[in-house]
């Protein structure tokens, strides 16, 4: 029995390393017309209770699997789209889909896994149906565009790892082929070193001053209307970017709180924020909420931006950040200037910044928890301060002990 355990290990290791999950596509339709399409490979990392130990079932998405009607919908005023696939006996692969008009993007990653298979699930205590989720996920791209991701993603639920590659995804499609417009996760987002030259290439021209942006006040409401999200902040975007002949240029950008709405949304373990600008810059901002820290952070920041002299639309995502970090029912506060590194190609300087994504209870910000930036520029004061009272107190005491000995020289007549 340890042999085959043992060897069965060695084949999940196999299947991890090697990822025979081969690429699938999937299709929801209404009518004549397509409306999700995902060409995809995927790979299920499940731990489960068995008889005598806690196992690990690696399962690959076959090419077997099928679109269930039932489940998958292009989506209404009332429910959202869903691509659900169906394989295996009793297991499932679900995507649910939100937009913002502007962008469309991943709610909810979910798998159902059914431990009475005993072909995956060997020696298992339970017969259950077993449905895990995540709501953060960090898949999106501008709308009549197609999500490219060919690098691994692997995101956790709970008891199981879901791990996508090759992965080419669109939602609210115009027609049944996907857009040849891409939009590239942050894994396949490479800087491509310029190639060598012979003469001396002009440095890259350095961008005007932007000056301070104002500060603006963006909130988020629930579906009960209620303010849920609180954020004042003046953010400067800052780009570099490839021109047609390969120049390179930098472009620094203010976000105007005159020319900018707000949107988003809030869950009980994320809070989404997305800033948009003139209908040419749509910035959106994810909070996680670790529940077991009850601490949350800055995970996803993404910008979509279709400036006049920009050669194409630029897009940057990062959902792997770990920035604005606080405690859950406490907002944080940042006033001196701040950057936030996003990727190679994208920064954002932040000013007189204070958020809170969670516990928000009313429309005023709770007790904040300050960056180090401003704990360090408070500290100074004190320094230097305590450094003067000192200097003095010494110049005092010298004094006084230079003038009782000059004293001493002299005898009373």
């Amino acid at each position: 029995m340890r042999t085959l355990h043992a060897f069965a290990a060695l084949v999940v290791a196999l299947l991890t390393v090697f990822d025979v999950s081969q690429a699938v596509t999937l299709e929801v339709r209404e009518g004549n017309s397509t409306c999700i399409k995902a060409e995809l490979s995927a790979l299920f990392s499940i731990t489960y209770n068995a008889s005598s130990s806690t196992r690990t079932a690696v399962v690959a998405l076959p090419d077997s699997a099928t679109v269930d009607p039932e489940s998958s919908s292009c989506g209404s005023e009332g429910s959202a789209p869903w691509l659900v696939a169906v394989f295996g006996s009793g297991h499932a692969l679900g995507l649910s889909f939100s937009s913002n008009g502007s962008l469309y993007s991943v709610t909810n990653l979910t798998l159902q896994y059914n431990l009475s298979d005993s072909t995956v699930f060997p020696e298992a205590n339970s017969s259950d149906v077993v449905t895990v989720v995540s709501a953060s996920v960090g898949i999106w791209a501008p709308m009549n565009s197609t999500y490219l991701c060919m690098s691994r993603m692997t995101f956790k639920l709970d008891t199981a790892d879901v791990t996508f590659s090759d992965m080419r995804l669109q939602a609210y499609m115009s027609g049944d082929e996907l857009s040849p417009n891409a939009s590239a996760c942050a894994a396949d987002q490479t800087t491509t070193p310029a190639p060598p030259q012979t003469t001396t290439s002009a440095p890259v021209p350095v961008p005007t001053p932007a000056g301070p942006p104002e500060q603006g006040i963006y909130n988020v409401t629930n579906v009960n209307n209620t303010v849920c999200l609180l954020a004042h902040m003046g953010l400067q975007l800052n780009v570099t970017y490839t021109d047609a002949l390969n120049k390179t240029f930098q472009k620094v950008v203010n976000v105007n709180p005159e020319q900018t709405t707000s949107s988003g949304s809030c869950e009980a373990n994320t809070a989404t924020l997305v800033l948009t600008q003139d209908q040419s810059t749509t910035l959106t901002f994810a909070f996680t909420l670790n529940s077991t820290s009850n601490r949350y952070r800055l995970s996803t920041v993404g910008l979509v931006a279709n400036w006049p002299d920009l050669p194409a639309n630029f897009t940057a995502v990062n959902s792997s950040l770990d920035y604005l970090r606080s405690s859950y029912g406490h907002s944080y506060m940042c006033n001196a200037e701040q950057t936030l590194n996003i990727l190679q190609i994208f920064s954002i300087n932040t000013f007189k910044l204070q958020v809170q994504p969670f516990g928000v209870t009313t429309t005023q910000f709770a007790s904040a928890e300050e960056c180090q930036i401003d704990q360090d520029q408070m500290l100074i004061p004190i320094i230097v301060g305590a450094a003067l009272a000192g200097l003095v107190l010494i110049v005092l005491i010298a004094y006084l002990i230079g003038r009782k000995r000059s004293h001493a020289g002299y005898q009373t007549i």
